[in-house]
């Protein structure tokens, strides 16, 4: 697995929420990786489908969790995908959230001891990749796996990321969007999903990191919030907000369309992310 091999942007999805048929549109629309959110489980349902139904896409876990899904049995998926596909899977893995996760532990331990299990049971390093967002984590992503895949942050994340990982680790950052030209009803349709996040330790201390304060995190979000979580505007304005975490040291940039469908926004999108 290289940088490269992902392209430079990528359709972000629930695990269940993308079937074959539409992985092969998305490869012809030019996006490099389609990415299964919602923990998938240890067994990788999903993958090898969406594989089989496409020549060169790549196919993602953002992420696998690492509470729910035992390290053995995701080396063995990992190992099985492997067989029939060479090259084109990346684990992603991370772990999680306490509100959702008990008993929960210190995760910085555990993702170590995950990735311990992982190299014991031949799984390459450069072939997984790390949820990180703070600069502890962010290490350990650059020095234990391919790199980091930082979830709900701003282009200023980005750029701190990039600092840590240094020149080489990939990062590829997720970024919600609307096409939409009315902000108003943009920001409804992206705190149909916003707001579930500021419950979540773990975001709300690294969007403070970012600078949002207690009125921004505070449920529904700010409009300042909402607007750089999930941004908005024309076609051509919102592909210029993707490219500023390029600009901001990104090597990929898994988009999350909101919305009732996410594919015609990923058709809108896919001519000007090409240019």
């Amino acid at each position: 697995m290289t940088i490269d091999g992902l392209g430079r942007f990528g359709a972000w999805r629930g695990y269940q929420g993308v079937t074959p048929q539409e992985a092969r549109e998305l490869e012809q629309l030019g996006y490099g990786t389609v990415w299964l959110g919602s923990s998938p489980p240890a067994e990788l349902p999903v993958v090898e489908s969406l594989l089989a139904a496409t020549d060169s896409l790549t196919v993602a876990t953002s992420i696998v969790n690492i509470w729910s899904a035992s390290a053995k049995i995701v080396a063995d998926s990992f190992h099985r995908v492997e067989e029939r596909f060479p090259g084109r899977f990346l684990l992603g893995i991370g772990a999680g959230h306490p509100e959702f996760n008990g008993p929960y532990r210190k995760p910085y331990d555990a993702l170590v001891e995950y990735l311990d299990e992982l190299d014991e049971a031949g799984v390459p390093k450069q072939r997984r990749a790390l949820a990180a967002l703070g600069p502890r984590v962010l290490e350990l992503a650059r020095d234990r796996t391919a790199g980091a895949l930082p979830y709900l942050v701003t282009p200023e994340h980005t750029h701190r990321a990039r600092a840590v990982l240094g020149a080489d680790a990939l990062l590829a950052t997720e970024q919600k969007l609307v096409i939409d030209e009315d902000p108003e009803r943009a920001r409804e349709v992206g705190r149909t999903i916003v707001p579930m996040y500021l419950g979540l330790g773990n975001y709300v201390a690294n969007l403070r990191r970012l600078g949002f304060d207690d009125a921004d995190v505070t449920a529904p979000g700010s409009d300042r919030l909402v607007d750089q979580l999930a941004v908005h505007g024309s076609a051509e304005r919102v592909a210029e907000q993707l490219r500023a975490h390029l600009d901001a040291g990104a090597d990929h940039v898994a988009l999350q369309a909101l919305g009732s469908d996410y594919l015609g926004t990923l058709r809108a999108l896919a001519p000007l992310l090409r240019s």
